[in-house]
Formats: C-alpha cells, sequence, structure tokens
C-alpha cells in the first residue's frame, strides 16, 4: 500500500511529503540531518527540540535555511 502524500511549500517550491510526517522527517528525507539548520513553518520559528513533534500539513510553509560558514 502507498502512503498518501501532502503538498507543503519548501524555500517556496511545491514539495510533496509523505502525510503525517513531522519535520524532523523532512529534514532527514532532504538528507540534512545533524547539519546546521534553523526551521520556519508559516513563518514561525520551530526549535529543534520541537521537530520530532511537530506534524506538517498541507500547504504549509516550510522554510529551512542552512548556516554557511565564511569570511
Amino acid at each position: 500500500m502507498l502512503e498518501s502524500e501532502i503538498e507543503i511549500e519548501l524555500n517556496g517550491a511545491v514539495h510533496a511529503v509523505p502525510e503525517g510526517g513531522s519535520l524532523r522527517d523532512l529534514v532527514a528525507s532532504l538528507g540534512l540531518a545533524g547539519q546546521a539548520l534553523a526551521l520556519a513553518v508559516n513563518r514561525s520559528v520551530v526549535q529543534r527540540e520541537r521537530w520530532a513533534a511537530t506534524p506538517l500539513a498541507a500547504h504549509d510553509k516550510v522554510d529551512v535555511v542552512r548556516a554557511i560558514g565564511g569570511g
């Protein structure tokens, strides 16, 4: 049986994710686990400790920002 998917907006582009997934699941599916990231859902920053407990809903606007060192 196939998982049901929903569409979210990820950094301005439509992105399909499994229904019932969390922010932590999204980060893992993008191959970004363990990286220095900031996530916002519908313009509200979500603390890393809350990623696993933050479910994604259809049409959520998710922004993923990666920290990049430089000088």
